[in-house]
């Protein structure tokens, strides 16, 4: 079983979960934060590896004290986990919010990082995501959590697997671990994201990089991961046909083949 614990990061707490061993393996998660969204990873890479997966600030178990984030932020409280556990470099997986968090560490604590893997992410603010992240934030503040939450699987998968998956989906909401962050926070990590913009930074990434994309994604469109493919130095690109954001759980098999052929090459 994983041990899942808490540690002293930044002034706060960070839930956490420690499986396995070998190379140590970290998985970042997106907006919404929490380390169970890795669920369909954790089992078949703990045999390889040892597997972090965590709450970040302001979501899950970790503490819901921070009312100010940004993505430089984010990225320390996880150089800062890394710390505590005494982890000098790692294989980071990051999706959508966790690949944000991956470019600033890739770019800004480069000895951290042995191979970097992002997910579903994106480059900068442009119009799209400007516009879809201000209604997201808007609905948070109008309509609170819960209208927020009947869109999310909305947001996250593609039609197919909403109608293949909806009684799977509503249990998942039904026995979530935790009750949704507070709307403070939400907000507040979503005004990190519309701020966040690393361009200048990517050609400076050192680690062997794969990017992982869907061309029917509809929070960060796929002309985003082709972009940072095209800036990082050597990166690879791996545009997946349909599945949509979370194409890490719609697609879970084929994602973790891709995946553990570029940490584990034959």
């Amino acid at each position: 079983m994983p041990d899942t614990t808490k540690a002293v990061v930044a002034g706060g707490e960070i839930q956490y979960e420690d499986v396995g061993q070998g190379d140590a393996l970290v998985f970042a998660s997106g907006l919404n934060g929490v380390g169970r969204y890795w669920a369909p990873q954790v089992p078949l890479f703990s045999k390889h590896f040892r597997v972090i997966t965590y709450d970040q600030r302001g979501t899950g178990g970790s503490d819901r004290i921070q009312r100010e984030f940004s993505v430089d932020q984010m990225a320390e409280e996880l150089v800062g986990l890394m710390d505590v556990l005494k982890i000098e470099r790692a294989h980071i997986v990051g999706m959508s919010t966790g690949g944000a968090i991956g470019q600033t560490i890739a770019i800004e604590h480069p000895e951290r990082v042995r191979k970097l893997v992002l997910c579903s992410t994106w480059t900068h603010c442009d119009p799209w995501f400007r516009r879809l992240f201000h209604a997201r934030r808007d609905m948070y503040l109008q309509a609170g959590p819960e209208l927020h939450a009947q869109f999310h699987p909305l947001f996250l998968y593609s039609p197919e697997y909403v109608n293949e998956h909806d009684a799977e989906i509503e249990a998942e909401r039904a026995r979530a671990p935790t009750k949704s962050s507070p709307v403070e926070v939400s907000v507040a990590r979503i005004n990190a994201l519309l701020k966040f913009d690393r361009r200048a930074g990517l050609p400076a990434i050192k680690a062997e990089t794969l990017v992982m994309g869907s061309d029917s994604d509809f929070i960060t469109p796929s002309y985003f991961s082709a972009a940072l493919a095209q800036a990082i130095p050597g990166a690879k690109l791996v545009m997946r046909k349909g599945g949509g954001h979370s194409f890490t759980i719609t697609c879970a098999e084929q994602f973790n083949c891709d995946l553990m052929a570029f940490l584990l090459p034959q």
